[in-house]
């Protein structure tokens, strides 16, 4: 017999008997899909419906039909047994009971009308099995850390006695993020009772003994993703009856127990049956990727034993599409035997084959480019594993004042790595009872720093057989001084570590609105953590390794960022949207502002770009009515300049005749240049064309402007030049009504002025004459003016 973990493999080379992690067992789907190296697989604990076990289900249930002689065993303590039967082809079904012993139930629950909360029910259901029994520990079921903090120095201040006094009684809370100091006195034997405060981590996932009596509050943390905020929420919710019966099964182990539910039994006929699976609940991005890469066609159509939300499909495969990862297959690719409708990019493939989630391989395949992959695979790993930062419930301000040292106040991703960094440090030296007091000195996991460096480990190894940074994965010395138990990250390479952190949390972006409050993507408000570093200290963009949903949405692991690093990074993702395109003479070309957004967050608000090749039409119609019609140019085409002297010449014809209708309009003009001038929007575009074509086809004849032709007899009656007395003067005519300049304009040299007879200036010219006949009647007096009604036929 051997086993296999994720960073051991003791034994399991002549083993009959091999025993794997779920994940393990899908990692080796990778290298061998049929799994041939066995011929029969059990699977344990399948009522935890993990996103691993449910993968591994629909594998082995499409296997089955592949292979008659591989045999599927499925065990669980809570099942839905029908359902699993029939998943698997009306599978037979064995019921396997061990011994229990007889558990009394008693519903107390907490009235909605009291001011009583499930904390002050389950102490006072403890004061009450204290009163009445003398052994056998009890242990308390709470939703959060937070309650079990409260429920214990509630506890704790009742100053507990039993009616023998000599008999001691200890209080000790359980959760995932506990000491492993702390959590070793739950499994110890110890003088007197126990009462143990714990999470649901107490339902299967560790066993206590000596358990006598459990008090349920009936509720618990469970993680929610929510596709359209992309947040993952944990709110408090009630538990199922088959949790419910896990937790009254912790009391009957080793003799009768006692279960007090701190609800009504009409409540617990109420709730579903089962616990929705995790992957009714989850991000699909990493199973959806791995499916892609074992070609096990589309998500939609695997055999899970419950299908997964088409929405939370949609968002899987967003987020691979944000991460690079896939892209839509061509038409040739759609034909081709494959169902997927996705396939991997070089990105992709790469991700596929890493054991971590994509948005971190995401990282990694960034960190090459920028030159930190080192730093970004000590990240990776740290990302992958719970926070190993400890503050015990007595200590927290001890714990906090011990990790200052490590704090960055700009970026909590530069905090992870001093305390590896430092941590490093201790490990090359091996050391291993300094890194214990390290460890211990500085509030920090023993046990989680180790995994943080197995993973470690695994992702240098998967990194050296990707050909990813290969130069850059060696630890580096560090190049700049320090006095601190650690060498600090060098100012060179922390741009390029946010943005590869930035390559795998585009969506996970903000902007400030207030203090610690930002704007997020899909329109959600977050709040800096009050554990990060830049709580208070945060700048206008921040990065956060994951939003998450408690009593509001809080950002997690989060960094100060340079917004002008996101367009490069989120091209594909960025919309660009156009404003007032507008013709500007000195860059000779039609401009517009842009705006740039991110996934709903305007990173540029505004820059004037080229107009020409994102809108060629929009852009020709405003350069032919600035440019060439109305002539805005710094130096005008000689098409322009000959255009301009004909239209002159009309509109001087209009100017003799004292007519507008002649000319034709600038509409008219433009759509001379439109129809002659296709995908020509700027002065460069122009003159290309024109070197290619000459300019003939541009330059106007004077029957184009004209609307009409003028009678060259009435303009004979405008003469350019007019004979006074023995001299003669050129003629400027205006038709300007109102202004001085109206009419006919003869200028006459001062020198001039004496031999110019005044009278002969009152005849004008002949075409005005009649006009001027007018006015003079016009301004006869009124008796004389009405013998010469009508005027225009006087």
């Amino acid at each position: 017999m051997g086993y296999k973990i994720r960073f051991q493999d003791q034994g399991t080379q002549d083993a009959y008997i091999k025993i794997m992690t779920d994940g393990i067992l899908l990692a080796e789907t990778r290298h061998d899909p049929y799994l041939n190296e066995y011929d029969t697989i059990i699977v344990d604990e399948a009522h935890e419906r993990s996103l691993n076990i449910d993968f591994v289900l629909g594998i082995l249930k499409t296997l089955l039909n592949k292979r008659k002689d591989l045999k599927l065993i499925i065990t669980s303590a809570t099942i839905d047994t029908e359902k699993f039967s029939k998943a698997f082809n009306s599978a037979p079904i064995i019921k396997v009971s061990g011994r229990m012993y007889p558990v009394e139930v008693r519903y107390d629950p907490v009235e909605e009308s009291d001011d009583q909360s499930y904390m002050e029910a389950a102490v006072q259901a403890v004061h009450k099995l204290l009163r009445e029994s003398r052994h056998g520990d009890i242990l308390v079921f709470m939703p959060t850390e937070q309650d079990i903090r409260e429920t214990c120095e509630m506890l704790e201040a009742g100053n507990l006695k039993l009616g023998n006094a000599n008999l001691k009684v200890e209080i000790f809370p359980l959760f995932a993020r506990l000491s492993g100091g702390e959590q070793s006195k739950v499994f110890s034997r110890r003088p007197g009772r126990k009462i143990i405060v714990s999470t649901n981590v107490a339902e299967t996932s560790v066993t206590i003994p000596g358990i006598k009596y459990v008090v349920d509050s009936g509720l618990a943390r469970i993680s929610q993703y929510l596709p359209r905020s992309r947040t993952t929420a944990l709110p408090v919710t009630s538990i199922s009856k088959s949790s419910a019966d896990q937790r009254k099964g912790r009391c009957g182990r080793v003799e009768n127990g006692i279960c007090i539910r701190l609800y009504s039994e009409a409540d617990f006929e109420s709730r579903p049956l089962f616990t929705a699976p995790e992957i009714l609940r989850s991000n699909l991005a990493e199973v959806i990727l791995r499916m892609i890469a074992l070609n096990l066609g589309d998500i939609s159509d695997f055999p899970f034993v419950d299908s997964p939300a088409p929405k939370n499909i949609k968002d899987g495969f967003d987020l691979l599409v944000e991460l690079s990862a896939i892209v839509a297959k061509t038409k040739k690719q759609k034909e081709s035997k494959a169902k997927n409708r996705f396939s991997l990019t070089e990105k992709g493939r790469i991700m596929a084959r890493m054991p971590i989630d994509p948005r971190l391989s995401r990282m990694l395949i960034e960190a090459e480019t920028e030159g930190c992959v080192r730093e970004m695979a000590v990240l990776a790993s740290a990302l992958s594993i719970q926070d190993p930062r400890e503050r015990p419930t007595e200590k927290q301000t001890q714990a906090d004042q011990a990790q200052a040292v490590f704090k960055d106040t700009s970026s909590d991703f530069i905090t992870l790595l001093n305390i590896w960094n430092a941590y490093d440090m201790l490990q090359k030296a091996n050391s291993g009872g300094k890194i214990r007091k390290f460890c211990k000195v500085h509030f920090l996991s023993y046990r989680r720093m180790r995994e943080w460096r197995d993973i470690h480990t695994q992702i240098i190894r998967e990194l050296r057989d990707s050909e990813i940074g290969k130069s850059d994965i060696h630890e580096k010395q560090p190049s700049e001084k320090s006095d601190s138990c650690y060498a600090p990250v060098p100012e060179s390479i922390r741009a390029g570590i946010h943005k590869s952190v930035l390559s795998g949390f585009l969506s996970n972006i903000a902007v400030k609105k207030e203090k610690n409050i930002f704007k997020a993507t899909k329109d959600k408000e977050v709040m800096i953590f009050p554990g990060s570093g830049l709580f208070n200290h945060a700048g206008a963009w921040i990065v956060a390794a994951e939003m998450v949903e408690t009593s509001r949405v809080f950002a997690r692991t989060t960094a100060n960022i340079d917004v002008t690093w996101l367009e490069a990074l989120g091209k594909d993702q960025c919309r660009y949207t156009y404003m007032h395109p507008h013709w500007e003479r000195n860059r000779e070309e039609v401009v517009a502002s842009e705006q740039v957004s991110l996934l709903g967050l305007v990173i540029i608000p505004k820059r004037p770009v080229s107009y020409g090749k994102i809108n060629p039409d929009e852009a020709s119609d405003i350069f032919i009515r600035s440019a060439l019609v109305e002539g805005d140019v710094k130096k005008p085409f000689p098409f322009m300049k000959h255009n301009r002297k004909l239209a002159d010449d009309i509109r001087d014809m209009e100017n003799r005749l004292r007519k507008r209708d002649i000319l034709i309009s600038e509409e008219d003009i433009y759509q001379f240049y439109r129809e002659r001038l296709e995908h020509i929007y700027d002065t460069r575009t122009l003159r290309t064309c024109l070197r290619k074509k000459g300019d003939n086809f541009l330059r106007m004849k004077k029957a184009d402007l004209f609307r009409y032709s003028p009678d060259e007899k009435e303009l004979a009656l405008y003469p350019d030049r007019i004979e006074l007395g023995n001299k003669s003067f050129d003629c400027d005519y205006a038709f300007e009504l109102g202004k001085h300049d109206d009419g006919v304009t003869i200028k006459v040299p001062s020198t001039l002025a004496p031999s110019v007879p005044s009278e002969s200036l009152d005849w004008l010219v002949p075409g005005l004459m009649c006009e001027k006949m007018t006015a003079l009647i016009k301004g006869l007096p009124k008796a004389y003016r009405k013998k010469l009604v009508p005027v225009g036929d006087t």
